[in-house]
């Protein structure tokens, strides 16, 4: 007959045997998210190539063109790429041109280094 011992390991919670501590804070995670978001839409990463080339301001009167897409479809694009905080806009009469956001975080240029 065998004899079953009490081990000296500690009891742990059923499912959990080392919980991992979380290697980025959450506004981190969102943020990072909402880059990667206005990443995957095709049409959207073509504009941030666009835009990494480019050594001047593009019109959105320029995109328009260049995607034979609506202005409305394009500032939906672009709006998308403002909130996640990858490009700025000035405006010049009733014409929009956007570059890169000026003050993106290494690391999100390394992304975009990689990607376009």
């Amino acid at each position: 007959m065998l004899r079953l011992m009490k081990s000296s390991l500690p009891d742990r919670v059923k499912g959990v045997c080392s919980p991992p501590a979380m290697p980025m804070a959450l506004a981190k995670v969102d943020q990072s998210v909402e880059v990667l978001k206005a990443l995957a839409d095709p049409t959207r990463l073509q504009m941030i190539g666009i835009l990494k080339r480019s050594a001047e301001p593009v019109c959105i009167c320029d995109f328009t063109a260049a995607f034979d897409l609506s202005q409305p479809t394009i500032s939906h694009h672009m709006a998308k790429l403002r909130e996640a905080g990858l490009v700025d806009v000035s405006k010049a009469g009733i014409w929009a041109y956007y570059r890169l956001a000026s003050r993106l975080e290494p690391k999100t240029r390394a992304l975009l280094d990689v990607l376009v």
